[in-house]
Protein backbone atom coordinates (compact mmCIF):
# COMPACT_ATOMS: atom_id res chain seq x y z
CA UNK A 1 0.00 0.00 0.00
CA UNK A 2 1.35 3.50 -0.94
CA UNK A 3 0.82 6.62 1.37
CA UNK A 4 1.03 8.71 -1.84
CA UNK A 5 0.41 7.92 -5.23
CA UNK A 6 0.70 11.71 -7.43
CA UNK A 7 -0.09 11.74 -11.06
CA UNK A 8 1.03 14.71 -12.97
CA UNK A 9 3.90 16.05 -14.80
CA UNK A 10 7.75 15.63 -14.15
CA UNK A 11 9.94 17.94 -15.76
CA UNK A 12 13.41 19.25 -16.27
CA UNK A 13 13.80 22.18 -13.97
CA UNK A 14 16.54 24.53 -15.78
CA UNK A 15 17.57 26.84 -12.63
CA UNK A 16 20.11 29.59 -12.46
CA UNK A 17 23.60 28.60 -11.83
CA UNK A 18 26.26 31.73 -11.88
CA UNK A 19 27.92 32.44 -15.28
CA UNK A 20 31.07 31.35 -17.16
CA UNK A 21 34.06 33.70 -17.78
CA UNK A 22 32.58 35.52 -20.41
CA UNK A 23 29.28 36.56 -18.50
CA UNK A 24 26.76 34.17 -19.61
CA UNK A 25 24.28 33.16 -17.42
CA UNK A 26 24.74 29.07 -16.58
CA UNK A 27 21.80 26.83 -15.47
CA UNK A 28 21.99 23.60 -13.93
CA UNK A 29 19.75 20.84 -14.66
CA UNK A 30 17.20 19.81 -12.24
CA UNK A 31 14.64 17.33 -11.49
CA UNK A 32 10.93 19.26 -10.78
CA UNK A 33 7.49 18.87 -11.64
CA UNK A 34 5.10 19.95 -9.19
CA UNK A 35 3.57 16.37 -8.19
CA UNK A 36 6.75 14.58 -8.72
CA UNK A 37 7.94 17.21 -5.95
CA UNK A 38 5.28 16.39 -3.35
CA UNK A 39 5.91 13.07 -3.48
CA UNK A 40 9.96 13.69 -3.33
CA UNK A 41 9.53 15.42 0.22
CA UNK A 42 7.07 12.53 1.30
CA UNK A 43 9.87 9.95 0.11
CA UNK A 44 12.29 12.09 1.68
CA UNK A 45 10.92 11.77 4.97
CA UNK A 46 10.25 8.18 4.88
CA UNK A 47 7.29 7.80 3.02
CA UNK A 48 6.47 5.26 0.27
CA UNK A 49 5.09 7.04 -2.65
CA UNK A 50 4.51 6.15 -6.56
CA UNK A 51 4.16 8.66 -9.45
CA UNK A 52 2.00 8.22 -12.43
CA UNK A 53 3.05 10.37 -15.91
CA UNK A 54 4.90 10.17 -19.19
CA UNK A 55 8.65 11.86 -19.94
CA UNK A 56 10.00 11.88 -23.87
CA UNK A 57 12.34 8.95 -25.16
CA UNK A 58 15.10 11.08 -24.17
CA UNK A 59 17.96 11.67 -21.80
CA UNK A 60 15.97 14.30 -19.77
CA UNK A 61 13.43 11.30 -19.23
CA UNK A 62 16.23 8.99 -18.38
CA UNK A 63 17.64 11.27 -15.83
CA UNK A 64 13.94 12.04 -14.26
CA UNK A 65 13.33 8.30 -13.82
CA UNK A 66 16.75 7.44 -12.31
CA UNK A 67 16.04 10.09 -10.19
CA UNK A 68 12.55 9.17 -9.30
CA UNK A 69 13.98 5.62 -7.96
CA UNK A 70 17.15 6.90 -6.16
CA UNK A 71 14.81 8.61 -3.54
CA UNK A 72 12.37 5.77 -3.38
CA UNK A 73 9.49 7.01 -5.40
CA UNK A 74 8.42 3.75 -7.57
CA UNK A 75 8.34 4.37 -11.67
CA UNK A 76 5.89 1.58 -12.46
CA UNK A 77 3.52 4.17 -13.36
CA UNK A 78 5.87 6.09 -15.70
CA UNK A 79 4.65 6.34 -19.11
CA UNK A 80 7.46 6.85 -21.98
CA UNK A 81 6.30 9.26 -25.37
CA UNK A 82 8.35 7.81 -27.89
CA UNK A 83 7.53 11.04 -30.36
CA UNK A 84 7.45 14.17 -27.61
CA UNK A 85 10.55 15.38 -25.86
CA UNK A 86 10.55 15.45 -22.22
CA UNK A 87 8.96 19.22 -20.64
CA UNK A 88 11.74 21.92 -19.82
CA UNK A 89 11.35 25.05 -17.49
CA UNK A 90 13.54 27.48 -17.05
CA UNK A 91 13.50 29.41 -13.53
CA UNK A 92 14.19 32.83 -13.26
CA UNK A 93 15.08 34.11 -9.47
CA UNK A 94 14.84 37.54 -8.23
CA UNK A 95 16.93 39.09 -5.50
CA UNK A 96 15.12 37.53 -2.70
CA UNK A 97 15.11 34.22 -4.18
CA UNK A 98 11.15 33.83 -5.69
CA UNK A 99 11.24 32.27 -8.83
CA UNK A 100 9.34 32.45 -12.08
CA UNK A 101 8.98 29.98 -14.78
CA UNK A 102 9.07 30.02 -18.83
CA UNK A 103 7.83 26.79 -20.04
CA UNK A 104 9.10 24.81 -23.45
CA UNK A 105 6.15 22.49 -23.72
CA UNK A 106 4.27 22.72 -27.05
CA UNK A 107 4.01 20.35 -26.65
CA UNK A 108 5.90 18.02 -23.67
CA UNK A 109 5.47 14.35 -23.11
CA UNK A 110 4.20 15.05 -19.84
CA UNK A 111 0.88 16.59 -21.79
CA UNK A 112 0.64 13.53 -23.73
CA UNK A 113 -0.33 11.66 -20.60
CA UNK A 114 -3.17 8.88 -21.90
CA UNK A 115 -5.59 7.52 -20.06
CA UNK A 116 -4.49 4.07 -21.02
CA UNK A 117 -1.36 5.64 -19.67
CA UNK A 118 -3.17 5.13 -16.24
CA UNK A 119 -2.21 2.09 -13.51
CA UNK A 120 -5.27 1.48 -11.87
CA UNK A 121 -3.30 -1.01 -9.82
CA UNK A 122 -1.31 2.31 -8.46
CA UNK A 123 -4.16 3.78 -7.55
CA UNK A 124 -6.47 1.18 -5.96
CA UNK A 125 -3.21 0.44 -3.69
CA UNK A 126 -2.65 3.85 -2.33
CA UNK A 127 -4.29 5.84 0.52
CA UNK A 128 -3.94 9.40 -0.96
CA UNK A 129 -4.30 10.32 -4.18
CA UNK A 130 -2.55 13.91 -5.22
CA UNK A 131 -2.87 15.85 -8.61
CA UNK A 132 -2.37 19.10 -10.00
CA UNK A 133 -3.72 21.79 -11.96
CA UNK A 134 -0.56 21.50 -14.64
CA UNK A 135 -1.74 18.23 -16.06
CA UNK A 136 -5.53 19.90 -16.79
CA UNK A 137 -4.14 22.97 -19.25
CA UNK A 138 -4.26 20.29 -22.52
CA UNK A 139 -5.63 17.30 -23.79
CA UNK A 140 -5.30 14.48 -23.83
CA UNK A 141 -3.28 14.81 -20.42
CA UNK A 142 -6.76 16.60 -18.68
CA UNK A 143 -9.11 13.70 -19.54
CA UNK A 144 -6.19 11.18 -17.95
CA UNK A 145 -5.94 13.22 -15.39
CA UNK A 146 -9.81 13.17 -14.32
CA UNK A 147 -10.12 9.53 -15.09
CA UNK A 148 -7.44 9.21 -11.87
CA UNK A 149 -8.65 11.07 -9.93
CA UNK A 150 -12.50 10.08 -10.16
CA UNK A 151 -11.42 6.70 -10.07
CA UNK A 152 -9.78 7.52 -6.79
CA UNK A 153 -12.47 8.80 -5.43
CA UNK A 154 -14.62 6.14 -6.45
CA UNK A 155 -12.55 3.67 -4.55
CA UNK A 156 -12.10 5.43 -1.81
CA UNK A 157 -9.06 7.21 -1.39
CA UNK A 158 -8.77 10.75 -0.04
CA UNK A 159 -7.83 13.23 -2.78
CA UNK A 160 -5.58 16.35 -2.74
CA UNK A 161 -5.28 18.96 -4.86
CA UNK A 162 -2.73 21.39 -5.71
CA UNK A 163 -4.31 24.20 -8.11
CA UNK A 164 -0.85 25.31 -9.51
CA UNK A 165 -2.01 28.49 -11.45
CA UNK A 166 1.08 28.52 -14.44
CA UNK A 167 -0.57 31.67 -16.44
CA UNK A 168 1.51 30.57 -19.47
CA UNK A 169 -0.35 27.84 -19.90
CA UNK A 170 -3.34 28.54 -20.19
CA UNK A 171 -5.16 30.13 -22.94
CA UNK A 172 -6.93 32.06 -20.72
CA UNK A 173 -7.80 33.04 -17.27
CA UNK A 174 -11.33 31.86 -17.62
CA UNK A 175 -10.25 28.72 -19.08
CA UNK A 176 -8.04 28.33 -16.10
CA UNK A 177 -10.29 28.97 -13.37
CA UNK A 178 -12.71 27.12 -14.93
CA UNK A 179 -10.85 23.82 -14.99
CA UNK A 180 -9.50 24.44 -11.70
CA UNK A 181 -12.68 24.81 -10.26
CA UNK A 182 -14.12 21.79 -11.58
CA UNK A 183 -11.44 19.69 -10.02
CA UNK A 184 -12.39 21.23 -7.02
CA UNK A 185 -15.10 19.27 -6.68
CA UNK A 186 -13.05 16.34 -6.14
CA UNK A 187 -10.70 17.01 -3.29
CA UNK A 188 -10.37 16.53 0.21
CA UNK A 189 -7.36 18.36 0.92
CA UNK A 190 -6.47 21.60 -1.05
CA UNK A 191 -3.38 23.42 -1.12
CA UNK A 192 -3.48 26.80 -2.76
CA UNK A 193 -0.90 30.29 -2.72
CA UNK A 194 -2.65 33.46 -1.62
CA UNK A 195 -2.92 34.41 -4.91
CA UNK A 196 -4.62 31.16 -6.00
CA UNK A 197 -7.02 31.80 -3.31
CA UNK A 198 -8.02 35.02 -4.46
CA UNK A 199 -8.73 33.98 -8.17
CA UNK A 200 -10.48 31.20 -7.17
CA UNK A 201 -12.80 32.82 -4.55
CA UNK A 202 -12.33 36.61 -5.54
CA UNK A 203 -11.77 36.94 -2.22
CA UNK A 204 -7.99 37.73 -0.54
CA UNK A 205 -9.26 37.39 3.29
CA UNK A 206 -7.48 34.02 4.38
CA UNK A 207 -10.34 33.08 6.21
CA UNK A 208 -13.35 34.15 4.01
CA UNK A 209 -11.56 32.55 0.61
CA UNK A 210 -10.56 29.35 2.51
CA UNK A 211 -14.28 28.91 3.78
CA UNK A 212 -15.00 29.83 0.11
CA UNK A 213 -12.69 26.59 -0.98
CA UNK A 214 -14.10 24.64 1.47
CA UNK A 215 -17.99 25.06 0.34
CA UNK A 216 -16.13 22.68 -3.08
CA UNK A 217 -16.05 19.29 -0.52
CA UNK A 218 -12.65 19.89 0.53
CA UNK A 219 -11.90 19.29 4.23
CA UNK A 220 -8.53 20.60 4.89
CA UNK A 221 -7.36 23.85 3.14
CA UNK A 222 -3.99 25.09 3.43
CA UNK A 223 -2.35 28.50 2.03
CA UNK A 224 1.57 28.79 1.85
CA UNK A 225 2.40 32.18 2.11
CA UNK A 226 6.15 31.94 1.25
CA UNK A 227 7.83 33.87 3.95
CA UNK A 228 4.88 34.29 6.36
CA UNK A 229 4.26 30.31 6.84
CA UNK A 230 1.10 28.87 5.99
CA UNK A 231 -2.71 29.86 7.29
CA UNK A 232 -4.93 26.64 7.79
CA UNK A 233 -8.63 25.74 7.53
CA UNK A 234 -10.72 22.92 8.85
CA UNK A 235 -13.70 22.90 9.33
CA UNK A 236 -14.95 25.88 12.49
CA UNK A 237 -10.86 25.70 13.10
CA UNK A 238 -8.42 27.77 11.20
CA UNK A 239 -5.00 29.56 11.94
CA UNK A 240 -1.53 30.87 10.59
CA UNK A 241 1.94 29.86 11.35
CA UNK A 242 5.22 31.26 10.64
CA UNK A 243 7.96 29.44 8.49
CA UNK A 244 11.62 29.30 10.03
CA UNK A 245 14.61 31.51 10.09
CA UNK A 246 16.60 30.20 7.39
CA UNK A 247 18.50 31.43 4.84
CA UNK A 248 16.37 31.22 1.66
CA UNK A 249 18.12 30.81 -1.60
CA UNK A 250 15.47 29.60 -4.03
CA UNK A 251 12.16 29.16 -3.49
CA UNK A 252 11.48 26.21 -6.41
CA UNK A 253 9.78 23.76 -4.37
CA UNK A 254 9.42 25.30 -1.25
CA UNK A 255 5.05 24.49 -1.19
CA UNK A 256 5.85 21.35 -2.48
CA UNK A 257 8.30 20.17 0.03
CA UNK A 258 5.46 21.90 2.73
CA UNK A 259 2.30 19.47 1.02
CA UNK A 260 4.56 16.23 0.88
CA UNK A 261 5.51 17.29 4.88
CA UNK A 262 1.20 17.33 5.79
CA UNK A 263 0.86 14.07 3.28
CA UNK A 264 3.67 12.45 5.20
CA UNK A 265 2.10 13.82 8.65
CA UNK A 266 -1.11 12.28 7.49
CA UNK A 267 -0.17 8.81 6.47
CA UNK A 268 -2.13 6.14 8.01
CA UNK A 269 -5.11 8.13 8.36
CA UNK A 270 -8.18 8.27 6.96
CA UNK A 271 -10.37 10.88 5.85
CA UNK A 272 -12.64 11.24 9.14
CA UNK A 273 -9.35 10.74 10.77
CA UNK A 274 -8.22 13.97 9.36
CA UNK A 275 -12.11 15.91 9.61
CA UNK A 276 -11.80 15.09 13.59
CA UNK A 277 -8.11 16.63 13.72
CA UNK A 278 -8.26 18.77 16.95
CA UNK A 279 -6.57 22.21 16.90
CA UNK A 280 -3.36 21.32 18.52
CA UNK A 281 -2.86 18.26 16.23
CA UNK A 282 -3.38 20.93 13.10
CA UNK A 283 -0.80 23.12 14.47
CA UNK A 284 1.52 20.13 14.56
CA UNK A 285 1.11 19.14 11.26
CA UNK A 286 1.31 22.79 10.19
CA UNK A 287 4.77 23.54 11.96
CA UNK A 288 5.99 20.65 10.74
CA UNK A 289 5.05 21.20 7.16
CA UNK A 290 6.59 24.72 7.51
CA UNK A 291 9.57 23.10 8.74
CA UNK A 292 10.12 20.75 5.64
CA UNK A 293 9.38 24.38 3.48
CA UNK A 294 11.53 26.60 4.76
CA UNK A 295 14.51 23.79 4.38
CA UNK A 296 13.54 23.29 0.87
CA UNK A 297 14.48 26.99 0.62
CA UNK A 298 18.06 26.69 1.54
CA UNK A 299 19.27 24.73 -1.59
CA UNK A 300 18.76 24.96 -4.79
CA UNK A 301 16.42 23.31 -7.17
CA UNK A 302 13.64 21.00 -5.99
CA UNK A 303 13.58 17.32 -5.76
CA UNK A 304 17.50 17.91 -4.61
CA UNK A 305 16.82 20.47 -2.00
CA UNK A 306 13.34 18.60 0.10
CA UNK A 307 15.20 17.74 3.93
CA UNK A 308 15.31 14.48 5.93
CA UNK A 309 13.03 13.37 8.45
CA UNK A 310 16.17 14.55 11.05
CA UNK A 311 16.51 17.75 9.62
CA UNK A 312 13.24 18.74 9.75
CA UNK A 313 13.19 17.58 13.41
CA UNK A 314 16.31 19.70 14.39
CA UNK A 315 14.73 22.67 12.41
CA UNK A 316 11.78 22.11 15.13
CA UNK A 317 14.30 22.37 18.00
CA UNK A 318 16.72 24.24 16.98
CA UNK A 319 15.71 26.90 14.56
CA UNK A 320 13.21 30.24 15.59
CA UNK A 321 10.39 30.83 14.01
CA UNK A 322 10.44 33.72 11.84
CA UNK A 323 8.51 37.00 13.32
Amino acid sequence: MYDVVAVGELLIDFTPNGSNDQGCALFARNPGGAPANVLAANSRLGGKTAFIGKVGRDAFGDFLKVTLERIGICTDGLAVSETVNTTLAFVQLDERGDRSFSFYRKPGADMMLEKSDISDGLIKNCRILHFGSVSLTDEPSRQATFYAVKLAKASGKIISYDPNYRPLLWSSEEEAKREMLAALTLADIVKVSREELSLLTGDADLELGAKKLAQYGASLILVSLGAKGAFYSSGETCGMLPAYDVKTVDTTGAGDAFLGAVHYRLRNKSLDDIKGLSGDELEDIVSFANAAGSLATTRKGAIPAMPSLEQVQACLREIPKLK
